[in-house]
């Protein structure tokens, strides 16, 4: 099941939660065998056992009814095709029973291991596989032999304990000969339940240890290296160099557009060097100054030089500056700062006319 590791490098990153769902919905998933084996054989036995007085009384009953009633069957054919019909129908009442705890031990045993799963990829052809190169190298695997190496290991142990359990009754099998043929059958019938149940204990005890080796064959293919983790990151979350690029260009349509309310402004308040923001005031529609523009350094001198070039007054003021320089782009002024802004738009004014 576990996959080689590409020329990336060895797979020693844990899986991202991406990684599993993706893997999840292709239907590779951590799933024993050898539960859904133990679990079948185990519930349908002891269901059985339950089961089977009924069973057999209503077959015997079934049998009877049918024996008794022969004398009156006609050998036509709708008469056979009654019979089977009702002899049909009868033995699927019987057995109904038995094919609906298969159906839902199969179901539940694979959901106790990997949850709710429904996808249909695994029923997509893989071309693929009909590669006759490839299918010789998935034969001979580590995987099949891992694979061929437990069912080996498997039938052996089965045998063994039948072998061992018949092995055991053996003295007592020998006096069967002097006692009656129901006294035979129940001795055979309590040997044949020893040696299933002792089965089932064992089916359950490697159905244990390989759902921990599928659990952790499933977490070594799961995991990654480091390349993938890179690419993974590049899909999930865009290339970094790409968003780089985006976030330059955005910030610089921003900027120019930034620059093109300069020319519009009432004043460029500076540090004088290091910062520089541009203030904009219209009584008729503001209800306080906003700032329009701003920028540290290289900004800073551009904001001057449009400003220059404008005509926009330059008003050296460090501390208004510093602290209009904080405030987002189209903020309003704070209250606090109304007076010292006030001043600074008045004097502007009275140098304009206004």
């Amino acid at each position: 099941m576990a996959e080689e590791a590409p020329t990336g490098g060895e797979r020693t990153e844990d899986p991202s939660a991406k990684r599993r769902e993706d893997f999840r919905q292709k239907g590779q998933v951590a799933q024993s065998k050898e539960v859904q084996t133990a679990a079948l054989f185990s519930l349908t036995l002891l269901f059985w056992l339950f089961y089977m007085p009924h069973f057999w009384d209503s077959l015997t009953t079934l049998v009877a009814s049918t024996w008794r009633s022969s004398w009156e069957y006609s050998g036509t054919p709708s008469a056979t095709t009654n019979l089977s019909i009702y002899i049909t129908k009868e033995m699927a009442l019987l057995l109904g029973p038995l094919f609906l705890l298969v159906l839902i031990i199969g179901f539940f045993s694979s959901f106790f291991q990997f949850g709710w799963l429904l996808t249909a990829k695994p029923l997509f052809p893989d071309f693929s596989k009909l590669d006759p190169i490839g299918g010789m190298s998935r034969l001979f695997s580590k995987r099949s032999l891992i694979e061929s190496i437990k069912s080996i290991a498997k039938v052996s142990l089965i045998g063994w304990i039948a072998f061992s359990t018949v092995l055991t009754k053996f003295n007592e099998a020998l006096i069967l000969v002097d006692t009656s043929a129901g006294a035979t059958m129940l001795f055979l019938a309590k040997t044949a339940v020893l040696i299933l149940t002792k089965i089932c204990a064992l089916l359950i005890l490697l159905a244990f240890i390989d759902f921990l080796f599928v659990r952790w064959e499933m977490e070594q293919k799961l995991k990654m290296t480091k390349q993938e983790q890179k690419e993974e990151f590049k899909e999930s979350e865009g290339d970094p160099h790409i968003k780089a690029q985006i976030r330059a260009l955005q910030q610089q349509m921003a900027r120019k557009r930034m620059m093109a309310e300069v020319p519009k402004a009432d004043a460029v308040i500076t540090n004088p060097t290091h910062y520089a923001v541009a203030i904009k005031y219209d009584a008729a529609t503001m209800i306080a100054p906003i700032v329009v523009a701003k920028g540290a350094d290289f900004v800073a001198m551009r904001i001057r030089e449009i400003a220059r070039e404008n005509n926009v007054p330059l008003i050296e003021n460090p501390p208004v500056a510093r602290l209009l320089h904080k405030l987002d782009l189209g903020a309003a002024i704070p209250e606090e700062m109304f007076k010292a802004v006030a001043e600074i738009l008045a004097h502007i004014y009275s140098l304009k006319g206004k």
